[in-house]
């Protein structure tokens, strides 16, 4: 395998080429967490990898609970499906504990405030009931708490990582918390280091061909855990060896080469771009970003056959959604056929019909 190989196998191991999923929780699972602090881009995330999905439709699934939204893996928010969830946070929560240890000292969170917290929280939620962020602050402080600068975001996160809340059903637009108890009664545990190995598979299933260090970068997993991982899951796997680097991916996945030349429009914080580290450079052989003299205000990214292409940004307007693009390099005929093929599939994905300027 050569480097050039690897983006075009991403795109399926990915599943942004090949067969789709036929449910949005499907597609999550896949790929064992998609990050999701930006909640409508992180839809398209998933949508763009499930058949025929909207905008609706992923509501749908988040509103009915297949799919929850907590922190895990590191500290920001992540979708997962319900039956993931606990041995999800079982082996990274602690480590994202540790990564916010600072942060809790900071803000004046010792273990005790945050224990109160949390039953305050327990109390509260039980019965099936969930709460807003700005619901839960006012709590707080009628239970004489302080809540000022970022002390309820890590209160909120210390309870998602100690298994005992995660998102609820969205409220109008604003976000809720729900007990994980009620909220996903059928989340499976495993032991560690079942679910060790489980999210190596996962993750090299999902994202591969990708090395420990992409891996470690994306879980907060130690190496040390990386390396045990993968003495049980070794048999599982196959290994390509590139410059001296060791790549890993499933050996199910066998991806073709995509109908040339072929565009996607993603998010900034799809699992395509933020799932690797040591190996993100990949996605841009030629070198095409580190070319561009001005930072883009276009906060999305267009890829073309896989490789970084250029920007992009939306407006939404009454009928339709407005697709703007910054390119590297103009696109030909066949480029920008295949371009207006993307944002064609982003507009059926809100609804909107979608246009081009």
């Amino acid at each position: 395998m050569k480097i050039a190989d690897l983006a075009t196998r991403r795109l399926h191991t990915q599943r942004l080429a090949g067969p789709r999923f036929e449910a949005p929780e499907e597609a999550v699972s896949w790929l064992g967490a998609v990050q999701s602090q930006d909640y409508g881009p992180a839809k398209w995330s998933v949508g763009q990898r499930t058949a025929g999905a909207t905008d609706a439709d992923l509501d749908q699934a988040f509103n009915g609970g297949a799919i929850l939204r907590t922190h895990v893996l590191r500290p920001t928010w992540h979708f997962v499906h319900a039956a993931d969830i606990r041995w999800l946070l079982e082996v990274t929560g602690p480590r994202v504990q540790v990564a916010n240890s600072h942060m809790y000292r900071q803000v004046g969170l010792d273990d005790a405030e945050l224990t109160r917290c949390t039953k305050l929280l327990t109390k509260a939620l039980t019965g099936g009931n969930h709460l807003t962020r700005k619901e839960i602050k006012a709590l707080l402080e009628k239970a004489g708490i302080a809540t000022e600068g970022f002390r309820t975001a890590y209160i909120l996160m210390n309870a998602e990582l100690n298994q005992v809340i995660c998102s609820g059903p969205l409220d109008g637009k604003q976000h809720t918390y729900a007990l994980l108890d009620e909220r996903a009664p059928g989340a499976r545990g495993l032991s560690r280091d079942d679910a060790l190995a489980e999210l190596l598979i996962r993750y090299f299933t999902g994202h591969g061909p990708a090395t420990a260090k992409d891996l470690k970068a994306w879980s907060s997993l130690t190496m040390a855990d990386i390396k045990k991982g993968l003495e049980m899951v070794a048999d599982r796997l196959e290994s390509h060896e590139i410059d001296g680097v060791t790549y890993w991916s499933s050996t199910d996945v066998a991806g073709r080469m995509p109908p040339s030349p072929t565009v996607h429009l993603m998010q900034a914080y799809d699992e395509y771009v933020m799932g690797y580290s040591e190996s993100r450079h990949f996605l841009d052989v030629s070198g095409a970003v580190g070319a561009q003299t001005e930072p883009s205000s276009f906060n999305m990214l267009v890829f073309l056959d896989g490789q970084i292409a250029g920007h992009w940004k939306r407006t939404i307007k009454k009928a339709s959604v407005e697709i703007e693009t910054a390119l590297y390099s103009a696109f030909n005929a066949a480029q920008s056929k295949a371009l207006l093929t993307a944002a064609d599939a982003y507009g059926k994905f809100l609804g909107l019909e979608a246009v081009l300027v």
